[in-house]
C-alpha cells in the first residue's frame, strides 16, 4: 500500500488530490455535536494543500436515498468545520460531478481545498450494480489526478468512491488509514497479552462474527450494552422486557460453550440498572430505576446499564491488560443516569497500562459526550463498523483497492 509520504516525495503541486474522507459527523438541527472524524483527516489534507496541492475532498453523510439532495444529509456543516479547523477557506460545491463540482475544482488554485456534496446523493455511489457504479467512478476520476484514501470508516463498503475510484488514478493511503491499520494489526497479528476486549452496543447480531474470531485470540471478553440480555437470557435468566433477539440464543449458547472450552474468559453482567419505562433522551429529565442482580430481572422492566458491583468486576478484568479493544456502550450513556457503565469502561482504560483501543461509532462518541481525554487512550477508531469486520478477518474492499 502506497503512503501519502511517498505521494508527496514524488510532488503533488498543482495536482488534482482527490481525498476520500469521512465527514460522516452527528448533526442536531443543523450544527456538528461530535467533530471528531473531522480532525482525524485534517492532517492529511493540511499537508496536501501544503505541498501545494489542489485538494478535492469527498464523504458521505448519512443515509440519503440517492435521488439528488436532501438538505439534512448535506455536508455544508462539515466542510465550514472543515475550514475552521485549517484556518481556511474551504470551497463547497452543491453537487458531486454536476457543474457545481466541475466549476469548484476548476477554480480550485495550488494550496486550496474544496469540499464536493454528499457522494451519496448520487445512486452510483452505494449501487451494488457494478457498471452504475463504475460509471459514476468515471465521473469523479474526472475531477481529479491522484487518489488518496483517508476515510477509514467506509473502507468496509464496496463503493463508487472507495473502491472503483482507486483503480482509475494513482492512489495512496492517507495518514488516518495508515494508523487504522497499524492498530488494528496489533489487535491481530501482534497482541500483547493479556488481551481483554469489552463488547456492548444493543444488538447481539452485529458482535457475533467478532465474537466468533475473538473466542480464538482473546483471554477475556467482557460483554454489556443491550447484547448483553440475549446473553444472560441464554444461561437461563428471565430478562423482563429488555432488548431480547431470541433468534441469537442458540448461537451465544454455543460461543459460551466454546469459550469454556478454550479457556477464554466469557464475563457477563452481575448487577444491572432497570426501569419500566427507557429515559428521556432530549430533556434527559431524572429517571427512575432501581439496581437488582442479573438474575433477578422483574418482568414488567427493562436492564439500561450495568449495575455498580459490574463495573467493579470489568474493571478488575481490565486492570492487568497488556491490551484492550473495547467496541459498543455499556448502557444508555446519552442519559446520566445510565451513563455509569460506560464511563466505568472508559476509565477502566484509562486506569490500566495497557494499549488501549476504542472501536469508533457509539463508543468514540461516549468518550467525547463524557468528557474524556481523548489523548489519554491509546487509540479512538473513527470506524466501528470496518474494525470489527477488519478483527473478522474479512478483506475490507477500501484496503484490497489501495493495495491494488
Amino acid at each position: 500500500m502506497k503512503t501519502i509520504d511517498e505521494l508527496l516525495a514524488e510532488g503533488v503541486k498543482g495536482k488534482r488530490v482527490f481525498v476520500r474522507a469521512d465527514l460522516n459527523v452527528p448533526l442536531a438541527e443543523g450544527a456538528i455535536t461530535d467533530d471528531g472524524r473531522i480532525r482525524a483527516v485534517q492532517p492529511t489534507i493540511a499537508k496536501l494543500a501544503a505541498a501545494g496541492a489542489r485538494v478535492i475532498v469527498a464523504s458521505h453523510l448519512g443515509r440519503p436515498k440517492g435521488t439528488g439532495v436532501e438538505p439534512a444529509f448535506s455536508l455544508a456543516p462539515a466542510a465550514a468545520r472543515l475550514g475552521e479547523l485549517l484556518g481556511a477557506d474551504v470551497a463547497f460545491a452543491t453537487d458531486t460531478v454536476g457543474a457545481s463540482a466541475k466549476e469548484t475544482v476548476a477554480a480550485l488554485t495550488d494550496g486550496q481545498v474544496a469540499v464536493i456534496e454528499n457522494l451519496r446523493f448520487n445512486a452510483g455511489e452505494t449501487s451494488k450494480d457494478d457498471a452504475e457504479r463504475g460509471a459514476f467512478a468515471d465521473e469523479l476520476a474526472e475531477l481529479a489526478d491522484v487518489y488518496v484514501g483517508d476515510g477509514f470508516g467506509a473502507v468496509h463498503r464496496k463503493h463508487a468512491s472507495v473502491f472503483d475510484l482507486p483503480a482509475r488514478l494513482p492512489h495512496a493511503a492517507g495518514y488516518l488509514i495508515a494508523t487504522e491499520v497499524g492498530v488494528l494489526r496489533k489487535l491481530t497479528a501482534e497482541v500483547e497479552r493479556p488481551y481483554v476486549v469489552v463488547l456492548g452496543g444493543a444488538k447481539v447480531s452485529d458482535k457475533l462474527a467478532v465474537i466468533d474470531q475473538l473466542l480464538g485470540k482473546a483471554d477475556r471478553i467482557l460483554i454489556g450494552g443491550g447484547m448483553a440480555y440475549t446473553f444472560l437470557y441464554a444461561k437461563g435468566y428471565e430478562v423482563g422486557i429488555s432488548l431480547l433477539q431470541k433468534d441469537q440464543v442458540d448461537v451465544v449458547k454455543e460461543y459460551m460453550k466454546r469459550a469454556e472450552e478454550t479457556g477464554v474468559e466469557l464475563v457477563l453482567p452481575v448487577d444491572v440498572l432497570v426501569s419500566e419505562e427507557f429515559p428521556d433522551l432530549k430533556g434527559k429529565t431524572p429517571a427512575t430505576f432501581e439496581t437488582v442482580d442479573a438474575d433477578k430481572i422483574p418482568a414488567t422492566k427493562e436492564g439500561l446499564d450495568i449495575g455498580p458491583r459490574t463495573r467493579e468486576l470489568y474493571a478488575s478484568k481490565i486492570a492487568d491488560a497488556k491490551t484492550v479493544f473495547w467496541n459498543g456502550p455499556l448502557g444508555v450513556f446519552e442519559h446520566p443516569d445510565y451513563a455509569g457503565g460506560t464511563t466505568a469502561i472508559a476509565q477502566g482504560l484509562l486506569d490500566s497500562s495497557a494499549f488501549t483501543v476504542v472501536g469508533g461509532g457509539d463508543s468514540a462518541a461516549a468518550v467525547r459526550i463524557l468528557g474524556f481525554d481523548e489523548n489519554a487512550f491509546g487509540h479512538i477508531s473513527t470506524g466501528g463498523g470496518a474494525s470489527l469486520e477488519y478483527l473478522e478477518g474479512k478483506t475490507l474492499p477500501g484496503l484490497a483497492a489501495l493495495e491494488g
